[in-house]
């Protein structure tokens, strides 16, 4: 019944179709996770209202990227070890990687929220219904693991 309305919303901020395609299932997902909790007046306006919300996220997410593979880049042309750097880069992508798959369900859930998709401890707390100070401490907790293993890493 709503799906044209938000998906539009989410398609003309983006103009992108498998990105608004999710954003909308994301939205209708969250809802239904909620319904219990949800007291709605207006669903109509709820759901333009989340839909802008998505979008504008993804847009803060889309420019946060872009400007960290330019920062890389620009960095990378002006070094005269760039390929060594591409190499030591990659190993660590792929070691925190590998660290971050051994965290328990629950802390890895939060850490790729908060690192991998940029979600604000507030929005994390809610997609997951669990407390903010919850997620600080998954965080936390996360971040001292990579930081105990990746010791050697740091210069």
């Amino acid at each position: 019944m709503y799906w044209e309305k938000v998906y539009a919303v989410c398609y003309n901020n983006i103009r992108e179709i498998e990105p608004a395609r999710e954003m909308v299932q994301d939205i209708f997902k969250s809802l239904w996770e909620r319904r219990e909790e949800l007291e709605l007046e207006n669903v109509n306006n709820y759901l333009i209202r989340s839909a802008k919300f998505k979008t504008f996220e993804y847009i803060r997410n889309k420019v946060s990227q872009q400007k960290h593979i330019c920062l890389k880049h620009e960095g990378c042309s002006t070094s005269s070890n760039c390929t060594e750097e591409r190499v030591m880069f990659n190993n660590l992508k792929e070691k925190v990687n590998l660290l971050v798959d051994t965290l328990p369900c629950r802390c890895r859930e939060v850490y790729k929220m908060s690192r991998e998709q940029g979600l604000s401890n507030k929005e994390i707390a809610s997609a997951l219904l669990i407390t903010e100070r919850a997620v600080e401490y998954h965080i936390t907790k996360a971040l001292g693991v990579l930081r105990l293993n990746l010791s050697n890493y740091s210069s």
